[in-house]
């Protein structure tokens, strides 16, 4: 194992310039925690959002920070007291400091990686797919009881569910689970995600570019950092209004932020090892690619779940 590692650090806040391809030792692993080789991890819009300063408050973290969340890899060391896994595991996790060669995670972070796509593409799933499974069961409790955390009731199977950025990374699972959960998906995507949103379940796609969104629905999810004013404009449309993106203001709605939880985790492996739940590649990039990345994604030309892969970044 080598002795050094590259990551894409941030020293100070601003524009996409200021990530930084640093070299440094590779961390050793304490007691609960392991040494993960990563394979891959994955951009997230909250990535710009830290970068940038944006998220500042809402993120406890101290400068200088390694970006990512997304850990997909192999087990390379285990710390003291560590008996859960074993070196050579592939894994998945939401850990901070996932942009990485190496990246030091709590066992109980942790997931069996999926054994049906390559490892890489499991990068994917942390927080889009954590993301979409808390806002479907747990947030808007679309299905019945005993799928994962069904969490409230409000919406059962049957239920009609507008998805709101469909074509984005959380929008993807957040189709496909919803429509496993029994609901009718209606999503909203631009013309170059219609067709992916469409192949994944969605009984209805609206091009949000020229039809106004549909009313009348039992769920909203909203998935996309739309302006203020759009935001308002979904109130009306459902009973109930989840946001993870642009907050509602409105007393249907609930803004909400995804969480690491390894049961869960473990629940969605499950379902892509069964064949009912597809992971979207969009693009992959090399980690030195990040900084046009971050370009791109603050100038709306970024669409779907893109990897950054880190064997022989």
């Amino acid at each position: 194992m080598s002795r050094t590692m590259r990551a894409a650090r941030v020293h100070a806040y601003g524009g996409p310039d200021v990530i930084r391809y640093d070299e440094l030792p590779v961390p050793s692993p304490g007691p609960g925690e392991v040494l993960v080789r990563q394979a891959a991890t994955s951009f997230n819009p909250s990535d710009a959002g830290l970068r940038s300063g944006y998220l500042h408050e809402a993120l406890d973290i101290t400068l200088p920070h390694t970006l990512g969340w997304d850990v997909a890899g192999t087990v390379a060391a285990l710390g003291p007291g560590v008996t859960a896994l074993e070196v050579g595991d592939p894994v998945i996790g939401l850990v901070a400091g996932a942009a990485a060669e190496y990246v030091v995670a709590p066992v109980d972070l942790l997931a069996p990686a999926p054994r049906s796509i390559p490892l890489a593409h499991a990068a994917a799933i942390p927080v889009a797919g954590l993301t979409a499974w808390q806002a479907v069961h747990e947030q808007a409790g679309i299905g019945q009881a005993g799928i994962g955390q069904a969490g409230t009731g409000q919406a059962g199977s049957g239920a009609r569910v507008l998805v709101n950025g469909a074509g984005g990374g959380v929008g993807l699972f957040a189709v496909q689970l919803a429509k496993l959960a029994g609901a009718t998906v209606i999503a909203t995507a631009s013309p170059r995600s219609a067709e992916a949103v469409r192949r994944l379940g969605a009984d209805e796609v609206v091009d949000y570019t020229t039809t106004p969104l549909p009313g009348g629905m039992d769920v909203v999810l909203n998935l996309a950092a739309v302006p203020p004013e759009q935001a308002a404009a979904l109130a009306p449309l459902g009973r109930t209004v989840i946001t993870i993106a642009t907050p509602v203001d409105a007393p249907n709605a609930r803004h909400f932020i995804g969480r690491a939880d390894a049961g869960q985790l473990t629940e969605l492996a499950g379902l892509i090892d069964k064949g009912e739940l597809v992971v979207e590649i969009a693009e992959t990039h090399p980690l030195t690619g990040l900084t046009e990345l971050h370009r791109r994604a603050e100038a709306g030309r970024t669409r779907g779940k893109i990897l950054i892969t880190l064997e022989n970044s």
